[in-house]
């Protein structure tokens, strides 16, 4: 192998294509986390082994896609070419051909794009009258005594967020104040909780929530009613709406965003905390101690997970399905540029055969053989008699040749077509 002298002398190693595309793969697949992208499905193709390969694109860009069998089968929606979706996924890098795509494992129709311009529509109002701006925002107390917490009495949320407090041991107080928190009526009830916990004066802090789902589940929390109502209000607002992706107006006009009720439960028992483990002396050093060892744990077991991640059997798997529907495409390709080439030499066999056929030289020597007979019928003595000729013959019956071998009275027999007369001659 040739080497250029320029890198050896600089000491540089040439790649290989394979470990420089592994390298490409590790950065993108570590460097990339998982994301929700919008698009139009195009190209769609179903392969016998149940995945699904397409492209989503929009006006500006396209980007190649893979939904794997084990996903296809827990999808709700119907792909077909045209569709407008929105799907949540991992960029992933299929060596064998150098491609990135998306590996897709949600898909999502995208009905809401009415509701996603709305929204956006009245985050850039609210935001042009100041209502979402930074120095609008109040701090948190960081000991409340008395935490309202605006929510469905029944749901999950008011669950999770009591049981953190709980666990972490907080001593403060938490009235919930129950409402809707989705469908019609919904952002009515929680404003009307907002006006009913200043009229009791009694709260140090709000928290209005609920749990995760679609736009349309959460869009109670983008109302203008209750957008102005949280950022109107005398008492600190923390939003704990949905979970780490989903993001609501009621969120930019809180005082504070949790990602999830259960965050805000950690965050108002934060300082409570903190201040409960100063007073443990003795606990101090080894809780530093702990702290700085699961966060070398952590960052070891998130470096083991990146590289477990690239070498799991799921991965290979994956890659295994790439290369088999790959060959799989190639190989029937191939069965059908072999079987066209075969039906064309038929064809070609097919033509030589019917010019060869014994049926057309039969018919070739059977007109041969007509005229022939044509011309030997022409050419004898009957047709010779039949345009006025006649042969002479002498009386052993042999016709009489030339003349000189006539003898004066000799007896002889004139032949004509329609018959024989005696003649003699003079």
């Amino acid at each position: 192998m040739k080497t250029d002298p320029a890198a050896a002398d600089a000491g540089v190693r040439a790649e290989s294509v394979s470990e420089f595309t592994r390298r490409v793969k590790t950065v993108l697949e570590s460097g990339l986390q998982a994301c929700w992208v919008r698009g139009e499905i195009s190209n769609l193709r179903a392969q016998s082994s149940g995945h699904f390969y397409f492209s989503l694109k929009d006006a500006g860009a396209q980007l190649s896609a893979v939904l794997f069998r084990g996903d296809a089968s827990r999808q709700t929606v119907k792909l077909r070419d045209g569709q407008q979706v929105v799907v949540y996924g991992q960029v992933s890098v299929y060596e064998a051909r150098g491609q990135y795509q998306l590996i897709i494992r949600l898909v999502v129709e995208d009905g809401v794009g009415r509701l996603q311009r709305e929204f956006e529509a009245l985050k850039a109002k609210l935001a042009a009258e100041g209502l979402f701006a930074p120095e609008r925002k109040r701090a948190i107390p960081t000991m409340p005594r008395t935490v309202g917490f605006i929510t469905s009495p029944t749901g999950a949320a008011v669950q999770d967020f009591l049981r953190i407090l709980t666990r972490r041991g907080w001593r403060g107080r938490v009235v919930v104040l129950p409402a809707k928190v989705q469908g019609e009526g919904a952002a009515a009830e929680m404003v009307e909780m907002l006006r009913l916990a200043q009229e009791l004066e009694i709260f140090d802090l709000l928290v209005i929530g609920r749990g995760g789902g679609s736009l349309e589940d959460l869009w109670a929390f983008n109302e203008e009613s209750l957008i102005r109502a949280v950022a109107a209000s005398p008492v600190p607002v923390i939003s704990a709406v949905g979970h780490e992706i989903d993001f609501t107006l009621c969120d930019f006009a809180a005082d504070v965003r949790a990602e999830t009720p259960s965050a805000a439960a950690e965050l108002i028992s934060s300082h409570f905390v903190a201040c409960a483990e100063r007073a443990i002396q003795a606990g101090e050093a080894m809780t530093g101690a702990l702290e700085d060892a699961l966060a070398r744990a952590v960052e070891r077991l998130d470096h083991a997970r990146s590289r477990l991640r690239l070498l799991s059997p799921g991965a290979q798997i994956e890659q295994g399905y790439l290369r088999l529907d790959d060959f799989a495409n190639r190989l029937g390709a191939a069965l059908r540029a072999s079987t066209q080439e075969r039906r064309q030499q038929l064809a070609d066999l097919r033509t030589r055969l019917a010019h060869a056929s014994p049926e057309i030289r039969v018919q070739q020597d059977s007109q041969r053989l007509l005229a022939l007979w044509k011309r030997l019928q022409a050419a004898s003595p009957a047709s010779v008699l039949n345009r006025g000729f006649a042969i002479v013959r002498d009386d052993a019956g042999q016709p009489v040749m030339r003349r000189a071998k006539i003898i004066s009275g000799q007896a002889l027999a004139a032949e004509f077509a329609d018959g024989t007369a005696r003649v003699r001659a003079e």
